[in-house]
């Protein structure tokens, strides 16, 4: 049985809080909203800190962050090699249904050397919506 995901909904452009945990972790970002190039990379640093190592994006200029999220990857290692256990998986859905990504993120979204027992749905939004996500990724 999958455990129930994290949702964290950030306001675009806000500050970024701690996350409870930085054990290695799947993190679907929920784009309803494009954001600006340099808050993307300041997220995607803390996403690469905490822990994130197979983040799938959905929605609003999503293969911009895969994009940030491969970038700060290689920032953290000076734009060397990366370690194994330490190499994040990038994936972006433009064309999917939100249903579909979670179902891939629930059940087929695995790191080549380790394991994540931990998902974070990443919810970058004016507004919350908690319970409608969490119940999609349930259904999934």
């Amino acid at each position: 049985m999958t455990p129930t995901p994290e949702y964290v909904h950030l306001l675009p452009g806000a500050p970024l809080p701690p996350l409870a945990s930085s054990a290695p972790a799947k993190v679907v970002i929920v784009a309803d909203v494009v954001v600006e190039s340099h808050w993307q990379a300041s997220v995607s640093d803390w996403l690469i800190r905490s822990g994130c190592l197979y983040m799938l994006a959905w929605g609003a200029g999503c293969s911009s962050w895969d994009d940030a999220v491969d970038m700060a990857n290689l920032e953290q290692f000076g734009f060397s090699d990366v370690p194994e256990d330490r190499f994040v998986m990038t994936t972006w859905h433009e064309d999917e249904h939100l249903g579909e990504v979670f179902r891939f993120a629930k059940h087929d979204a695995q790191h080549p050397s380790e394991q994540m027992d931990r998902t974070l749905i990443l919810h970058i939004s004016t507004d919350s919506r908690e319970v409608e996500l969490l119940d999609a990724f349930a259904a999934a």
